[in-house]
C-alpha cells in the first residue's frame, strides 16, 4: 500500500480545517473573527462545495469577501438557538425583530442613521402586523438592540460612528451604520418564497430533498449530540445500520469526527471539542445542576435488565421520569450544593427557573426528551417522504423503546454515560464493562 505524500496529508488537513470552520460557523467573512482562515476556504471552495452538497445536501456560496454555508433545518425543536450577550436565548419576539431588520436591510442605503433604521423596522412591523413593544418601551428597545447586535456580529451592520445599543440607553441617541446588503441577502437559508407560514418554513427546511434518508441521517449525526434509533424511520434506520462503519470513516476524513456506535444509537464525537455549542460537564450553575441531576436520574431509573431484539429482548432507548422526581432531586441538589457551590442566587430563590434551565440544557444535549410522538411513528415527516423498507429487509424494532405519549419527560440511553457507576456483566466467563458490548443501556 502506497503511503500518502506530505503534500496529500497537508491538502487533506487544510480541507478538513476549512470544512470544520464552516460547519461551526456557516458565515465566514474576510474581516470577521475567522478572517485568518477565510483564504483557506476560498482556496478549497470547489472541493468544499462538492463535498458539502454530496454528503449533507448543503449549498456553499463563496464570494470574494464571505463564505456562506446554507444549512437546512432538522425540524421542530432541533435548531441551534441564538443568544444575547448575557447568554439569554432569543425569544420569538427577538427573532421577529431580526427578521424585520433583515427585510429592511436588503434594500437599505449603504449608510443609514440608526434612528432611520429603527423607524424603517417599525414601519415594516406595522405592515406585517407585528407589535414590537414586548413588555413596556424599555423592554422593547432592548429586544430590538439584541437583534441589531446579532447583525453587527455577523457583519451585516458596521457601527461606523456610535453603536446600536444607544437606542436603549439614550432617548435621543444616534449612530451612523454601514450596511452590507449582500450579507443581509444571504443570512436566511430557508425557502421563504414557497412557505405559507413559520411552521411550513420549518417543515420545508427539514426536507432532505433527493438525498432522502441518507441526507437526513447524516445531518442528524453532524448537527446533534446523539441520534437514537427510535428517532429515525424504518428506512433511515436501515440505511444507518448498513452504512455506519463506512460513514464513520467518511466523517473522520472529512471533519475529523470519531463515531461511537451503540445498541441504542450513534454519536459523532469531536476529540478537539470545537464543533459544539453545548458542553456537559460545563461551568456555571445550570451546567453543574444538570450534570448532578442526570447522574441521579440514571442511578434511580436505570432499568435492571435492558434488552435487545437481536437477543429476544426489547430495546430500551428511554424510560419515563415519574412526576415529581425532578423537583425532588433538584431540591436535594440545592440543599447539598447550592450554597457551598456558590450557585447563582437567582436560581436558588427561583426553583422553577432553575428547573426550566436545567431541563432545557439536558433536552438540547439529548439526554432527556419530552414524551411526544416520534419520527419513527411518522411525526414531523415531510410530505411524500419515503419511509418503507426495501422488500425483504428488516431493521431493529423500536416499538416501545421509550414512552412517546402522554406528558412529562423521558430519560434517554445517552444519559448513562454520565453515571458514576459502571455496570459489569459476565461475557463468556469473563467480566467486561458495557462499553465492550457496543451498548449504552440505561
Amino acid at each position: 500500500m502506497t503511503l500518502p505524500s506530505a503534500h496529500d496529508v497537508a491538502l487533506a488537513t487544510e480541507r478538513r480545517s476549512a470544512a470544520r470552520l464552516l460547519l461551526a460557523h456557516p458565515l465566514v467573512t474576510s474581516n470577521g473573527p475567522h478572517a485568518d482562515l477565510f483564504p483557506l476556504v476560498r482556496r478549497h471552495a470547489d472541493w468544499l462545495s462538492g463535498r458539502f452538497q454530496q454528503v449533507l445536501g448543503y449549498r456553499l456560496l463563496v464570494d470574494s469577501s464571505y463564505a456562506r454555508l446554507f444549512k437546512t433545518g432538522l425540524g421542530a425543536r432541533s435548531g441551534h438557538r441564538l443568544v444575547r450577550s448575557t447568554g439569554t436565548p432569543f425569544t420569538p419576539h427577538t427573532y421577529a425583530c431580526l427578521a424585520l431588520a433583515l427585510s429592511v436591510l436588503v434594500t437599505a442605503p449603504e449608510q443609514v442613521l440608526l434612528s432611520q433604521l429603527v423607524a424603517d423596522i417599525r414601519a415594516a412591523a406595522a405592515d406585517a402586523d407585528v407589535e414590537l413593544e414586548e413588555a413596556g418601551r424599555a423592554a422593547g428597545k432592548r429586544t430590538l438592540v439584541a437583534a441589531l447586535r446579532q447583525l453587527v456580529e455577523w457583519g451585516v451592520l458596521i457601527e461606523t460612528h456610535g453603536h446600536v445599543g444607544v437606542i436603549a440607553q439614550e432617548a435621543d441617541g444616534e449612530a451612523l451604520i454601514t450596511v452590507d446588503r449582500e450579507l443581509a441577502r444571504v443570512i436566511v437559508a430557508g425557502p421563504l418564497a414557497q412557505s405559507r407560514d413559520g411552521a411550513d418554513l420549518v417543515r420545508r427546511a427539514a426536507d432532505p430533498g433527493f438525498g432522502g434518508p441518507r441526507t437526513y441521517v447524516r445531518r442528524m449525526l453532524v448537527e446533534t449530540p446523539v441520534v437514537h434509533l427510535d428517532e429515525l424511520t424504518d428506512n433511515e434506520r436501515d440505511w444507518l445500520r448498513t452504512r455506519q462503519r463506512r460513514e464513520a470513516q467518511a466523517f473522520l476524513e472529512l471533519l475529523g469526527l470519531e463515531t461511537e456506535i451503540r445498541a441504542e444509537g450513534v454519536a459523532l464525537v469531536d476529540p478537539e471539542e470545537e464543533l459544539t455549542d453545548l458542553h456537559l460537564p460545563g461551568t456555571g450553575t445550570v451546567a453543574q445542576a444538570a450534570l448532578l441531576l442526570v447522574e441521579r436520574l440514571v442511578e434511580r431509573l436505570r432499568p435492571a435488565e435492558p434488552g435487545h431484539p437481536a437477543t429476544g429482548g426489547v430495546l430500551v432507548v428511554g424510560v419515563a421520569v415519574p412526576d415529581g422526581v425532578v423537583d425532588e432531586l433538584l431540591a436535594e441538589l440545592v440543599a447539598d450544593y447550592g450554597q457551598r457551590g456558590n450557585w447563582q442566587r437567582g436560581y436558588l430563590e427561583d426553583r422553577d427557573a432553575l428547573r426550566e434551565a436545567v431541563l432545557d440544557l439536558l433536552s438540547r444535549m439529548r439526554l432527556i426528551a419530552p414524551a411526544s410522538p416520534l419520527r419513527s411513528e411518522g411525526a414531523g415527516l415531510p410530505e411524500e417522504y419515503a419511509t418503507e423498507l426495501p422488500e425483504g429487509r428488516q431493521v431493529t424494532d423500536v416499538r416501545a423503546a421509550r414512552p412517546s405519549d402522554g406528558e412529562g419527560w423521558v430519560l434517554l440511553a445517552s444519559a448513562a454515560r454520565y453515571a458514576t457507576q459502571v455496570t459489569v456483566r459476565a461475557i463468556g466467563g469473563r467480566h467486561e464493562p458495557n462499553d465492550t458490548q457496543q451498548e449504552l443501556p440505561l
